[in-house]
């Protein structure tokens, strides 16, 4: 019975829920029909603005407010205010002035570009291959490639760390490198796959007649092709070297070797139980501003790369 009841109740209140649904969107339609077109347009224009200033402050407030709390020292950290104070440069001293924290970024720098230039020339050449040769098991090597992107890192840590420490690679840039380019590969070569896929054959026919071999097919003919799609996969490939934290906390056993999302999540204040929120602030704005200077520099080229291939004709 006590069943029964439970069902009964559940099936009321899902019954009830749907009939005044129904009921607002009847009367929401309603009045809706009694507005002129003209006046449709101007709401669905209106309401269309609304959302993107939601988004955007969605999007934007948590950055700006970590900017503004990296100018706050003392107790001013933990009052609630939306505007510095005081423009108080102490943390950006602190954290720049460290001994290990300019390193650090360096090293991202580095791992995170070689990381991109591995990948973009592996994911090049095997794009023209898995888009331009005909072979058997091609789409299931392309099914294999996007099953690899799949497992979550945990799942692989062990297994990689294992192989770092074999190869003698722990605490070192290119356990990162290797790891990354590992997770990194499957995306840039669906992507790459893709935008080739839908370039004209007759450009390609067109060199092989003039004699060129399939290295300046891929070199001089489509390499200019696909800058959009590259700038966009590169991109996206240095983000996310850039902000890996768990290979890097994994592989990485000095301060000097580490990587800018495990420095600053290991910053320590003055005492073991201080937390210092405007240093770990300041170094966040720090390495993040480079990352949005790139998307803006860079923002025509990721939208072509993105929507190629999703026009036809």
């Amino acid at each position: 019975m006590d069943y029964l009841d439970t069902t009964a109740r559940w099936t009321f209140l899902l019954v009830s829920q749907a009939v005044f649904l129904g009921a607002i969107y009847f009367v929401v339609a309603w009045i809706w029909s009694r507005f002129t077109e003209s006046a449709q347009k101007r709401i669905k224009t209106a309401l269309f603005y609304l959302l993107v200033v939601v988004i955007v402050i969605f999007s934007v407030f948590p950055f700006y407010y970590a900017i503004v709390t990296s100018f706050s020292t003392g107790t001013a950290l933990f009052s609630v205010h939306y505007w510095p104070a005081a423009w108080d440069w102490s943390n950006y001293q602190s954290v720049l002035g460290g001994r290990t924290f300019p390193r650090n970024i360096l090293n991202s720098i580095f791992i995170a570009t070689v990381t991109v230039t591995i990948a973009l020339f592996l994911a090049v050449t095997a794009s023209y291959a898995l888009a331009r040769v005909r072979f058997r098991g091609r789409a299931l090597l392309l099914m294999t490639i996007l099953g690899v992107s799949m497992f979550p890192q945990i799942a692989v840590l062990a297994g990689l760390f294992e192989l770092m420490r074999f190869l003698n690679l722990l605490n070192t840039p290119w356990a990162l490198i290797i790891s990354y380019t590992i997770f990194t590969l499957p995306f840039t070569v669906w992507v790459l796959t893709t935008f080739m896929r839908d370039l004209p054959v007759e450009i390609e026919e067109a060199a092989i007649v003039d004699g060129a071999t399939p290295w300046i097919v891929i070199s001089q003919v489509f390499l200019p092709l696909m800058w959009p799609a590259m700038v966009t996969t590169g991109l996206l490939a240095f983000i996310g070297a850039w902000n890996e934290f768990l290979f890097a906390l994994t592989f990485t056993q000095t301060e000097a070797q580490r990587t800018t999302p495990v420095a600053i999540a290991l910053l320590s204040g003055a005492s073991q139980q201080e937390i210092p929120w405007g240093p770990i602030m300041a170094a966040s704005v720090i390495v993040t501003v480079p990352l949005v200077i790139l998307v803006l520099v860079f923002q025509r080229k990721i939208v072509a790369g993105l929507t190629a291939g999703g026009v036809k004709g």
